[in-house]
């Protein structure tokens, strides 16, 4: 009786991530041409972030400026390290690892934009004083509707701050440790064994980016009605679909991989392919939003009004509707 179990399975399907020189020698035409039109992206992302921070440093005053090249910069750093890892396989722990911090930097100078469009933390606590926020956001209390309005304090926007500051910094620290553990052989992503140092660092890293998350969406949630004027909410919306991209699309790439449902194609094993095609996508995705992200961010805004002159403008506005068909029916 044969055994159905013995599969024949290509030795270089269980090999290591090809160097770099064996990608480049394994090109054919159609591989040539991909991975320049891919290089040829990542360095106009990069090229485009570049002429946006310029213009940034010249219009914008301090310290804004400065959190506006953070937030502006998430698009092309992916996109470069994504570069950097599509033609260097064996490199994708440590592209991967500088990304991520990147963007867990990103999600805290999101907060402190929203809190400097109002003109910093003394200014948003005046336009706020006497308020009270809504806490059942997602994504950690979406389907809590029955907590409590929290008032506006400057002890609340200090909570806030460190909730979003602790992932940029435990994030890094925790993808240096997995460096660490990766080169003294000890962490593998593939190994699911409740013994491997990466079954408990990635649910510590799920744990900190919900937890960052939150008072970013409480923030955006409760503030922008009256950010609309600076196209914030295409802005938000611009960083949470950075932030799918990156964090779950990759994700579930990884999965595919290492259930193979990604097929092996030597000398790319099945890890190796999944990371290869989610470097390829990230860069495709990354050069797009930093298009998109350029036309937003193009142009100065008007500083927000008062509350006192944005009830003016709304009361101008009510009694010009009213008297217009008075005036209407004079004209008659």
């Amino acid at each position: 009786m044969e055994d159905e179990h013995n599969v024949t399975v290509d030795p270089a399907c269980l090999q290591a991530p090809p160097l770099a020189i064996d990608v480049v020698t394994g090109l054919g035409v159609f591989g040539t041409v991909l991975f320049s039109m891919l290089t040829l992206m990542s360095v106009m992302s990069l090229l485009l972030y570049l002429e946006q921070c310029a213009y940034i440093y010249r219009k914008l005053p301090y310290p804004k400026k400065t959190t506006l090249m953070w937030v502006n910069g998430a698009a092309p750093a992916i996109a470069t390290m994504s570069c950097f890892g599509m033609w260097m396989p064996r490199a994708v722990i440590f592209t991967d690892m500088v990304s991520n911090s990147y963007f867990a930097v990103v999600v805290y100078k999101v907060l402190v934009l929203l809190i400097e469009e109002f003109g910093g933390t003394d200014a948003f606590l005046k336009r706020y004083s006497g308020e009270t926020f809504k806490i059942s956001v997602g994504p950690c209390c979406c389907c809590c509707p029955c907590l409590p309005r929290v008032p506006v304090t400057r002890r609340l926007i200090f909570w806030m701050k460190a909730g979003t500051l602790q992932y940029a910094i435990l994030k890094t620290a925790m993808s240096i440790l997995s460096i660490i553990l990766w080169t003294n052989g000890n962490f593998d992503p593939s190994d699911m064994d409740v013994t491997s140092p990466s079954i408990w660092i990635n649910p510590i890293v799920g744990v900190l980016t919900i937890t960052s998350l939150w008072p970013v969406a409480i923030m955006f949630m409760n503030t922008n009605n009256k950010l609309r004027s600076v196209r914030m909410v295409q802005k938000y919306a611009l960083y949470q679909l950075v932030l799918v991209l990156s964090q779950l699309q990759t994700s579930i790439i990884n999965i595919l991989a290492l259930n193979g449902t990604i097929a092996c194609s030597p000398p790319y094993s099945s890890q190796a392919r999944g990371a290869m095609l989610s470097q390829q996508m990230m860069i495709c995705e990354m050069f797009i939003i930093t298009v998109v992200t350029r036309f937003l961010y193009r142009r100065t805004y008007d500083p927000l009004p008062l509350d006192g002159q944005e009830d003016n403008q709304q009361n101008h506005h009510v009694c010009l509707q009213d008297t217009k068909p008075y005036q209407e029916a004079g004209d008659i």
